[in-house]
């Protein structure tokens, strides 16, 4: 039998289409156009002509140094989350001791604790140390806030690892470590992508972090930078949105190339 089209989920498709392309139409093709032509046809108007000068007047202001700056803090927190976060959830989900228990606790008491919060002391912890107006001033408290969450969601991905699994390998004669690096993490990659894009985009958004712990153009990232399309006589607002579509290039590749596995995560079918 012929089903008859369902043309109220079509034309709410097209609405839907609509309300989601209209602005990324909007947002692109300001970048297209020079700053004269927007002011004066609007920002729905089609360019009368296409330039790029928004995208290279970007990184001829400073923007290509703000940058490399927010590359370097990110690539820096996933790295610290890789390297604590996995041994940290294998030790919660496979260990029942006291102490083990008491840190998992721990961790999750920070899921409470804003970072605005703590903005003051850890101003005050960070130019004790010597650290003000440095990347890696920005990298520490970034990660430590990215910890809780990750623990959170990579433990839970590492629980639908089958115990019959480990039961297989410990008969086999495997020690914790050889089931860690063989079987958890191969068995954990939805997990594993899922905080590695949330550590992402903590570290890339981050904007409380540098705006008090950094002050110089050396040390300045992406969000910060967008200030400079902000002057006294107006905004830039095409160059402010070339740049905007700059920033947003590197975590949308970071999705593209984890989304299979994050999806995977998502579902409950990456731990099994």
């Amino acid at each position: 039998m012929r089903r008859r089209p369902n043309y109220l989920a079509g034309a709410g498709s097209f609405v839907w289409l609509f309300l989601v392309g209209l602005p990324l139409y909007v947002m692109l093709a300001a970048t297209l156009r020079t700053r004269q032509d927007y002011a004066e046809n609007g920002p729905v108007s089609v360019p009368d002509s296409i330039t790029l000068d928004n995208y290279t007047g970007a990184f001829d202001s400073g923007f290509g140094r703000y940058f490399l700056n927010t590359l370097v803090v990110t690539a820096c927190v996933i790295g610290i989350v890789l390297l604590l976060v996995p041994p940290l959830a294998y030790a919660i989900v496979r260990s029942r001791g006291r102490t083990t228990s008491a840190i998992f606790r721990l961790f999750l008491l920070g899921l409470a604790i804003p970072a605005q919060a703590v903005i003051v002391p850890m101003f005050y912890l960070i130019s004790e140390a010597g650290l003000y107006d440095n990347l890696l001033g920005v990298i520490l408290p970034t990660a430590a806030f990215c910890l809780p969450m990750s623990a959170l969601i990579l433990s839970g991905a590492m629980r639908d690892i089958s115990p019959e699994l480990y039961e297989a390998m410990a008969m086999d004669g495997a020690t914790p470590r050889r089931m860690f690096f063989q079987l958890v993490l191969p068995l954990s990659r939805g997990g594993l992508s899922t905080i590695v894009v949330f550590s992402a985009l903590q570290a890339w958004n981050g904007f409380l972090f540098p705006l008090v712990l950094t002050q110089s153009d050396a040390t300045k990232v992406v969000t910060l930078g967008l200030y400079d399309f902000q002057t006294e006589h107006g905004i830039d607002i095409p160059g402010l949105l070339g740049a905007v579509v700059l920033s947003m290039v590197p975590i949308l590749l970071v999705y593209l190339f984890a989304r299979r596995a994050l999806v995977q995560g998502l579902m409950g079918v990456g731990g099994k």
